[in-house]
């Protein structure tokens, strides 16, 4: 009696092509449909370890960790300039796509925070300084200042005239 083979039975092409479009450790430059870019690590088709995200819409760039889609962990977020370079806007740590634990925003050139954020906004202990030289330490919740604190004036109340 003569063996034959059961024929293998076939998969869909569909199947073979989700496999290779699933998104799953170090990929190469992504685009998504509004132009946004990313290059770096995936799983399970989200974002998660090492990359670099571009948005198209307003030019920043992040360059950080992610987790499951959302920046967390180390990270640098910067923007465009007036001569097409890049500028740092802020250094520090990101927990759920938001600024968490300690980090510097720079405002300005001369003016900019260091010190503890909590979703996204400047809370705990930190250091405010402003472009008029003028410096705040201490508290801080939901972005204001509150509690301790210290203000510094980089210039005498009455100005430079002499006290009699």
């Amino acid at each position: 009696m003569p063996l034959t083979k059961a024929p293998k039975g076939s998969e869909p092409l569909w199947v073979k092509w989700d496999q290779k479009a699933q998104k799953n450790g170090l990929r190469h430059e992504i685009y998504a449909v509004n132009g946004d870019t990313y290059i770096g690590e995936w799983k399970d088709n989200k974002k998660h370890g090492k990359g670099i995200q571009k948005w198209k819409k307003n030019g920043a760039v992040y360059q950080g960790d992610w987790k499951f889609g959302k920046r967390d962990g180390y990270g640098t977020l910067s923007l465009p300039d007036t001569e097409n370079k890049y500028k740092k806007v802020y250094s520090g740590w990101w927990k759920n796509d938001k600024k968490c634990g300690y980090g510097i925003w720079y405002y300005g050139p001369q003016e900019y925070f260091e010190g503890e954020w909590e979703d996204g906004l400047r809370s705990g202990w930190g250091r405010m300084y402003y472009a008029n030289g003028d410096i705040y330490e201490g508290q801080w919740l939901l972005g204001k200042r509150d509690g301790e604190g210290m203000l510094r004036l980089s210039k005498s109340p009455r100005g430079s005239a002499p006290l009699q």
